[in-house]
């Protein structure tokens, strides 16, 4: 058994890092042991930042493979990420579940459409409330 820990390179863990927060939109920490090293290092550090696919191809890529292997939980942080980065609109990711369903089976593409139509409701309310959030601002300066 290998300790990840002391191949640890820490240039590639900050890039990996960064990709990670990146890919997820949300702020992700430095973790302990192989497993999370190797995730960092070596899939965000290096596969994710191989040249030839853009984030919005491996986006829709994975969210393909997750659709096929029923990842909803995982499906749904890349599909907010993906509104909230501008990555995918909610009229592409409704095309994306139409397209998988037909591929990946009816119950599966369903199980993806829930999680693409809670994670637009979401996107879209918040962009109400920072909307009226901005609205209300302007009107006491």
């Amino acid at each position: 058994m290998t300790d990840f820990s002391k191949d640890s390179d820490p240039d590639a863990r900050a890039r990996g890092l960064a990709r990670m927060r990146d890919v997820y939109s949300f702020e992700v920490g430095d973790g302990p042991g192989d497993f999370f090293g190797y995730t960092v290092e070596h899939l965000f550090g290096d596969i994710w930042e191989r040249p030839g696919l853009s984030l919005r191809d491996r986006r829709l890529l994975l969210l393909g493979l997750m659709c096929t292997e029923s990842l909803d939980g995982v499906a749904g942080i890349q599909v907010e990420s993906a509104l909230a980065k501008g990555d995918l609109t909610a009229d592409e990711l409704r095309e994306v579940v139409i397209f998988l369903s037909h591929y990946a089976g009816w119950p599966k593409g369903a199980a993806l459409n829930t999680t693409v139509e809670t994670a637009i409701a979401r996107h879209e309310k918040a962009l109400r409330k920072a909307a009226e959030e901005a609205a209300q601002g302007g009107e006491t300066a």
